[in-house]
This record gives structure tokens, sequence and C-alpha cells, in this order.
């Protein structure tokens, strides 16, 4: 299951008229700690200005996320569905929250109700409200590749067993030599 985080970073930019213009952009990006969620925002954001700094990283809770190939503006939805306890026979609700992009509001109840329609149990959809984020950078697979090894450096396994041989080496001489 996907942790989302939620980056804010701040940079400078110069406006048409020369002066320069604090800028605010918020993404969300998928990794398992702050620190990950940090290193990841750093890795993928490619600003203008090429100082930014990360200023804030906050946990968003989320049951899942609807990403489309069109739509600029992302839409935080709260969903709730009704369950019944097995044990105490209650019903008991549940609010889940979901993500989605889209054009607009309605066009984002639109996206909603299609990725749920094969959920058995009737939700209702009470909120969908316009996010600040620009981007949501999710896991890839691709970023756990090893990283090439530079020419300079060798796996510490080469190393070794190089020494090992060396030492036995000069072992077998002082052997012969002793002879």
């Amino acid at each position: 299951m996907a942790s989302w985080y939620l980056g804010k970073i701040r940079y400078q930019k110069e406006d048409e008229a020369g002066r320069l213009k604090t800028i605010n952009e918020t993404y969300l990006v998928d990794a398992v700690s702050y620190t990950e969620s940090e290193a990841r925002l750093y890795k993928q954001i490619v600003t203008d200005a090429s100082d930014f700094s990360v200023t804030a990283i906050s946990r968003m809770r989320l049951a899942d996320l609807f990403a489309y190939e069109d739509g600029e503006q992302w839409f935080k939805a709260k969903v709730i569905y009704f369950s019944v306890d097995e044990k105490s026979g209650k019903e008991k609700k549940i609010v889940n929250y979901m993500l989605v992009n889209s054009e607009g509001i309605q066009q984002a109840l639109d996206r909603i109700n299609e990725s749920m329609r094969n959920f058995l149990i009737p939700y209702e959809v009470t909120d969908i409200n316009l996010t600040p984020i620009l981007d949501v950078f999710p896991y890839s697979a691709d970023e756990d590749k090893e990283q090439e090894i530079p020419a300079n450096m060798r796996p510490l396994s080469e190393v070794m067993a190089e020494r090992t041989q060396a030492e036995n080496v000069l072992t077998e001489n002082v052997l012969t030599e002793n002879a």
C-alpha cells in the first residue's frame, strides 16, 4: 500500500519586470518515510531556479489515487460508505479520501464514480475539493535499479577476494623460502 507525502517547495523566480518573486509549489510523493520523500522531491523537481528548498513535508491519508492522462488539476474527494460489524451487527461509517485529476469538479466526480463502479458496498461522495498539488510522483521500480558503479570503485567482495589471494601467495612464498 502506498504511503503518500505532501511536499512543499519554495524558490525565487524572476518575473517580467526583473523582480524576484517567491514561488511556492506542492507535490505528492509516494515514499516510505519523510526522509525518502524529501530525497525524491529533490530528485524529481526541476525548476527554472537552480536553488530551491523543501519547506514542509506532511503525510497525506489517501485510500486511493486515480490518475488519468488528461486533467491538470488534482481533486481530493471524501467518500463515505457503510459497513456492518460482524461481531456486533451494527452499521459503521467508514470515511476514505481519494485523489483524482481532472479538468473540473464534475469530471472529478464522474471519474471517481467510474473508478468505483465495481465497488459492491453503497458509497457516497460527500466532498470534492481542489488541491494545490501540481504533480504526483508514484513509486516506480525503475528508481530502485542499481546505479552503475563508477570505474574507480569496485565491489567489496572483489577487493576482499584479491586480498585473500595475495595473503595466500605471500604465505606460500614464506613457506617456500623456509623450506
